[in-house]
C-alpha cells in the first residue's frame, strides 16, 4: 500500500508540475508575440493554452518526472530527519530540480527548447511549479499517512 500511495503522490507531483508548467510556458511564448506588436485576444490565447495542455505538457511531464524522481528520493533523507520541514524540503527539492533541469538541457542542447527558461523570470516560474508538485507531493503522503494511522 506505501508504494501505491508514493506513486500516487509522485503522479500528482509529475502532473501539476507540467500543467503549471506548460501554462507558464504558452503565456511567455504569447507575450514575445505580443512583443513584436500582434494583438493577443483572450479567445486565442485560452486557445492555445489548451493546444499546449494537450502538446506540450506530455513531453514536459516526462522531463520533470525524471528530474522530480531524483529530487524527492533525495529529499526524503532531510524531511525524515526533521520531519515538520518536510513539505518545505519536497518544495525545494521539486524547485531545485525543474531549475536544474532547465539549465542542463539549456547547456547542452544547441538552441533553448523551453522559450521561457531562456530568461530568469521564467525559468524561476517554471522552477516554482516544481516546488508546488513537491510540496504537493509531501502533503498527499502527509494525509495519507495521517489517515491510516
Amino acid at each position: 500500500m506505501a508504494v501505491i500511495r508514493w506513486l500516487l503522490a509522485f503522479l500528482l507531483a509529475v502532473l501539476v508540475t507540467a500543467l503549471l508548467g506548460s501554462v507558464i510556458q504558452t503565456q511567455f511564448n504569447l507575450a514575445r508575440i505580443a512583443e513584436l506588436g500582434q494583438q493577443i485576444d483572450w479567445g486565442t490565447r485560452l486557445e492555445v493554452t489548451l493546444f499546449d495542455l494537450l502538446s506540450f505538457a506530455p513531453t514536459y511531464a516526462i522531463v520533470s518526472a525524471f528530474a522530480l524522481l531524483i529530487a524527492l528520493l533525495v529529499a526524503a533523507w532531510p524531511a525524515s530527519r526533521l520531519p515538520g520541514l518536510g513539505r518545505g524540503w519536497f518544495a525545494l527539492a521539486g524547485f531545485v530540480a525543474i531549475y536544474t533541469a532547465l539549465a542542463a538541457m539549456n547547456a547542452m542542447l544547441p538552441v533553448t527548447l523551453i522559450g521561457a527558461s531562456r530568461g530568469l523570470l521564467g525559468t524561476l516560474l517554471l522552477s516554482a511549479a516544481g516546488a508546488v508538485g513537491g510540496f504537493l507531493y509531501a502533503s498527499v503522503l502527509v494525509q495519507r499517512q495521517k489517515g491510516q494511522n
